[in-house]
């Protein structure tokens, strides 16, 4: 079975769509739904940013896919590593669970920016809350998994290079 060839251009297309899509939905939740993100979350949504820019500049200049993708697998590495944070917290038992923090503003108001970032790293007890589920996973761990795919199929471009793939 063959499928349509994929050019590094429209494959970097993909995932910017797809990085849009989980952005999208996560300020849906949040303006919609009232959830707000908690300081890994914001991270996370830092380093969809992140991975959402590097596509956005791999589709655009046709050259050096292997760079970009590297680039995006970095990013989405980082994103993986605040996300599986965030799970491991999220399956402490009650009794662990570090406690709940000023909120991200406040930090950076009051709080010099290494010991901003070191809580931001770290999580605090609102990042270890599970809200929302779906198919039960939660935020977290979709996020996770959307990571994960993210580093393999960036991995997977850079060992293909500049050429186009087909299956």
């Amino acid at each position: 079975m063959r499928l349509l060839p994929l050019t590094p251009r429209a494959g970097f297309a993909l995932a910017a769509l797809a990085c849009v899509l989980l952005l999208g939905y996560g300020y849906f939740l949040q303006f919609n739904r009232g959830l707000e993100p908690c300081p890994l979350c914001l991270i996370q949504r830092g380093f969809f940013y992140a991975v959402l820019a590097v596509c956005l500049a791999g589709a655009a200049h046709n050259r050096s896919p292997a760079f970009y993708a590297g680039v995006a697998a970095l990013f989405a590495a980082g994103g993986a590593a605040a996300a599986a944070r965030q799970v491991w917290l999220q399956r402490l038992p009650p009794d662990k669970v570090p406690q709940c923090g000023p909120d991200l503003f406040f930090m950076l108001d009051n709080f010099p920016l290494s010991r901003t970032l070191k809580t931001l790293i770290s999580g605090t007890g609102e990042c270890a809350v599970v809200d929302w589920t779906f198919l039960g996973l939660s935020i977290a761990e979709w996020s996770l998994l959307w990571f994960i795919a993210f580093v393999l199929y960036f991995g997977w471009r850079v060992v293909a290079g500049g050429r186009r793939v087909t299956a």
